[in-house]
């Protein structure tokens, strides 16, 4: 029979924890926290009235203030893109239909990569495409973008400010240009590049073009495609301009896509902002050593900061940043287990390591939303929370969520810890709220994590909530930094 310890969290009930359910961890870190249910509710209601979305488009349309380092604002989707859902139950499924596309692009990316690289000098493979060729149109399967989180950037000259996704999985920044054969709705105006006096196309035997992996020779320019895994598209010249952020300073002569055709992708943004690891994307082409973001509850009204060459806050905790040579894009982070209640999973290391083919490990990604884990680890993670959650009533499943609970009844409840384990014994300890999340406003709540069929894991941007995330490109470092937003 299995012995079991007694922990009497405070408030609410008793969890009982299995005592050698697998390696213990040190003191420091508590079997379980207390999770503030109501507070939680509040906010998917907060989200959906009309005076909370007013509140949120005035504060969105705020200069971010001068700063001596470069710096501009984030926000949540939720701030630019005014929801159409009548109830936060169908606003979750939109979000989860986005998600799973998302996921889908980075997999066909990284499955694409994989299959480019020719077998002799294991060297990417360069697409040169007719320019007709990158025309033909494309329908696609989820129309809303899979777009998250926002920030306001300045192009051209003189500088027109546009809202443009964030995202650490991709490396072409592009964004909606005049003439506009086929341009999804945004909240700017469509960006006009006779209107910049720094605008200047691409030639087709420019190096900028030569490094896309989709590329075509068009009559006055380098030609470029970056397609997204639901089928969404966009197409157009490649061009360099000057790139500007708020008042913290500007670089000329950053590549850029100018798409004239685009469908589905981002409804509400002007385009994207490339945070990838890749020689064409936004850090790599303005030399930064490091940049940083904190995302802020994406049902919250209020802002964070993404930051370029700023000091990594004092108390983050460090892990190794890992690079795949297959796929230069992804930041893959040396992750070496995973804790609930206080006790490490039975997990394989080999689990979020990259395999020798470039197969395998696990990326910090800030586009998708639930961490996916290999169905090994989240079968693990997801058994073992079940063990420790039996005080708690069961709900059924909820789109992708398979463990999901009914808290309708509940204020404040007692939930296992969760942390991700790094090398040197550094842990970063996840808030409730990044974990158990509400799927609806009548009280189901949802473990956030999601199992993937394919071998990238990833970890999301609900993991990443209210944490400082540092990306120190110089010395190889990602800093998790909880409240720091």
């Amino acid at each position: 029979m299995a012995q079991f310890c007694f922990f009497f969290p405070l408030l609410v009930s008793v969890i009982f924890v299995p005592c050698a359910l697998s390696r213990s961890l040190s003191s420091s870190n508590p079997m379980s926290q207390i999770f503030d249910v109501a507070e939680s509710i509040k906010k998917t209601v907060q989200v959906l009235s009309p005076a909370s979305q007013a509140f949120q488009q005035e504060a969105i349309r705020s200069t971010p203030s001068s700063s001596s380092s470069i710096s501009v604002s984030i926000y949540p989707r939720s701030a630019l893109v005014k929801t159409r859902h009548k109830d936060y139950a169908s606003l979750t499924l939109s979000r989860l239909e986005r998600d799973s596309a998302r996921v889908s692009s980075l997999t066909m990316k990284l499955t694409l990569s994989l299959s480019n690289f020719t077998h002799s000098d294991l060297k990417p493979v360069q697409t040169m495409l007719q320019p007709e060729d990158l025309q033909t149109p494309i329908t696609s399967g989820a129309s809303q973008g899979s777009g998250e989180y926002f920030t306001r950037l300045g192009l051209g000259q003189p500088a027109k400010e546009f809202y443009m996704v964030l995202d650490t999985g991709s490396d072409i920044t592009w964004l909606q240009c005049e003439p506009c054969s086929d341009c999804y709705q945004q909240s700017d105006p469509i960006f006009n590049p006779s209107g910049s006096s720094t605008y200047s196309r691409v030639s087709c035997d420019d190096a900028h073009c030569s490094a896309l992996e989709v590329s075509a020779c068009g009559p006055n320019a380098c030609l470029y495609q970056v397609s997204y895994g639901d089928g969404s598209f966009t197409v157009g010249e490649f061009a360099t301009e000057t790139v500007s952020f708020g008042n913290s300073g500007s670089f000329s002569k950053v590549a850029i896509g100018c798409g004239h055709d685009n469908e589905g992708l981002f409804v509400g943004a002007a385009g994207l902002i490339a945070l990838g690891g890749g020689t064409l994307s936004l850090p790599s082409q303005i030399k930064a050593s490091s940049f940083s973001y904190c995302f802020v509850d994406r049902d919250s009204a209020s802002s964070s900061t993404l930051d370029f060459n700023s000091a990594r806050p004092g108390d983050s905790v460090i892990a190794p940043l890992l690079r795949n040579s297959r796929r230069s894009t992804f930041f893959y982070v040396g992750l070496t287990g995973i804790s609930v209640g206080g006790q490490m999973l039975s997990i394989p290391t080999s689990v979020f390591q990259v395999d020798g083919s470039g197969n395998g490990g696990i990326i910090v990604d800030s586009g998708t939303a639930v961490t996916r884990l290999q169905t090994t680890a989240y079968n693990a993670l997801r058994d073992s929370f079940v063990k420790l959650t039996q005080n708690l009533p069961t709900a059924g499943r909820f789109s992708l969520f398979d463990t999901c609970y009914d808290l309708s009844s509940m204020k404040r409840v007692s939930v296992p810890t969760v942390a991700f384990h790094f090398s040197d014994d550094k842990t970063l300890s996840l808030h409730p709220k990044n974990y158990l999340i509400p799927v609806d406003s009548s009280g189901k709540f949802c473990l956030a994590f999601a199992p993937t069929e394919g071998s990238l894991s990833i970890i999301g941007n609900i993991q990443q909530q209210g944490t400082r995330v540092s990306y120190d490109l110089a010395n190889n470092l990602v800093g998790f930094s909880p409240d720091k937003c």
